[in-house]
């Protein structure tokens, strides 16, 4: 399981003539199996953190460390590998294949990642029960409800079997039941198979699952509640 380790991290945007610094040194340390929630207003960092973490994006100065290893010493195919086996993302919009059914979405990344068809086939089976949706295997998303494709999502972001997930606003365009349906399953993700969760939300409610909150303003950590 990773252990997350961030110093002086700064990452500024230049479009042009104009500088947009969104992360203006970060510090923080995630320990292993926690279930972090980061919370903070539009604009303040706590999305092109996530991405960071998740080697999508990489900072302009500072350590981003994941059980060890800084992320900013990787090269480009290193970072593909580790986003495609030890980071799982969730996003607000889903981000499912339109024209794939739910089964096809979630054995995309095992493709990928090379494994064989009997190991892809066991592995959605086992993820499509894990999320309640094995009558849903063979619906398209927009044959799906948002709580539906959003735990294929989960599903998907679990294929390969990342010790870290990270999620960015899941519960964002959810209505009030579903959402919490959501949350609790990540809650069981973290206690059950013990993965290190990192959830960006505007959602006050994923502080009853966390284990912590962290506030970001302006591009830095200003408080973290228990």
């Amino acid at each position: 399981m990773p252990e997350i380790l961030t110093k002086d991290l700064i990452k500024v945007y230049r479009t042009g003539k104009a500088e947009v610094i969104a992360l203006r040194g970060l510090d923080l340390h995630i320990h292993d199996g926690e279930l972090v929630a980061i919370r903070g207003p539009s604009g303040c960092g706590k999305t092109t953190f996530l991405n960071i973490l998740g080697g999508i994006d990489r900072p302009t100065a500072g350590r981003i460390e994941v059980n060890g290893s800084n992320l900013v010493d990787m090269s480009d195919g290193e970072l593909v590998r580790y986003r495609l086996r030890q980071a799982g993302f969730v996003f607000q919009f889903f981000n499912l294949v339109p024209t794939l059914s739910a089964e096809e979405n979630i054995e995309l990344p095992m493709r990928l990642a090379s494994k064989n068809g009997t190991a892809r086939q066991a592995r959605t089976k086992e993820l499509l029960d894990l999320v309640g949706l094995a009558h849903r295997a063979r619906h398209r998303p927009d044959e799906m409800s948002g709580g539906e494709q959003q735990r294929i999502a989960i599903a998907v972001a679990l294929s390969n079997n990342p010790p870290l997930l990270l999620a960015d606003e899941p519960t964002g365009e959810l209505d009030t039941k579903t959402g919490q349906e959501v949350l609790n399953l990540f809650q069981s993700l973290n206690r059950d198979l013990k993965k290190t969760i990192v959830v960006v939300t505007h959602d006050a409610r994923v502080a009853a699952i966390a284990n912590r909150v962290l506030d970001i303003r302006d591009g830095k950590i200003v408080e973290a509640a228990a």
